[in-house]
């Protein structure tokens, strides 16, 4: 269960969040949407514990993350829109480096690791340094790094950044066994028919503040578009679903 009280980031004058409320319950893939500099990556990195808010209160699985950062960061997972990793690392070491971050070792980190690395076709790699690794095989990496730990929360900014499409499929069937077992999945993606096709509920950020959220179908009711798909609705809630003048661009 991720939980949001009031939570707002301001830099000096400028607000990046703003007084933001939401709850995703246990068992729930919740899509987060909102155009450039809406606040959405600033939202997800406080929720990490990457950033800390001006004001408010974050809970992961019940857990303050101001009062008890430790407790509340072992529960989660975090997947950045950069995967970065640790070049001299290769891929064995840099996810058992991951789990000892969170206090795991032996046999049984062991197994795991042998288990994401082949979920992720990269078992073959296991040795090689991560400098050879490609962009993919890093998001990858990664992704499996999130889970190495068996979170209760995984939160995801951009999942989907050069994944092929098979390993873009097994990463779906992960997430969604993942909620299906209990977990808690926030995603954010610019990439609006994975958020229509995975998600369980929607959120659409927009100037720092929650403009709509709920089911596709509460959606649309709240945007008086009855049968619209995501793209229409989250330009019409954003209000951003004016044409812009291309004839004018070109001339």
């Amino acid at each position: 269960m991720i939980r949001l009280s009031q939570v707002h980031k301001s830099y000096g004058r400028f607000e990046a969040v703003k007084r933001l409320d939401l709850v995703i319950p246990a068992g729930e893939l919740f899509g987060f949407l909102g155009p450039n500099g809406a606040g959405k990556t600033t939202t997800l990195r406080m929720i990490a514990g990457i950033l800390a808010p001006t004001g408010g209160t974050i809970e992961i699985g019940g857990i303050d993350i101001a009062s008890d950062p430790i407790g509340a960061k072992s529960r989660l997972g975090y997947i950045p829109d950069r995967p970065f990793v640790y070049d001299k690392l290769t891929g064995a070491e840099f996810l058992r480096f991951t789990a000892a971050l969170f206090g795991q070792d032996g046999p049984e980190v062991e197994t795991r690791i042998d288990e994401l690395l082949e979920l992720f076709e990269l078992r073959r790699w296991k040795n090689e340094l991560t400098e050879s690794y490609s962009h993919g095989m890093r998001q990858k990496l990664i992704i499996s790094s999130a889970f190495v730990h068996r979170p209760e929360v995984v939160v995801v900014d951009e999942p989907m950044v050069g994944l092929d499409p098979r390993s873009a499929r097994v990463l779906r069937t992960l997430f969604r066994r993942f909620v299906e077992r209990g977990g808690t999945i926030l995603m954010s993606t610019h990439t609006l028919e994975i958020v229509e096709g995975w998600c369980d509920r929607i959120g659409i950020i927009r100037e720092g503040e929650l403009a709509a959220c709920g089911t596709m179908e509460e959606l649309r009711q709240e945007a008086a578009s009855e049968g619209a798909g995501l793209e229409d609705l989250f330009l019409r809630l954003t209000g951003e679903h004016s044409e812009p003048d291309l004839d004018a661009v070109l001339g």
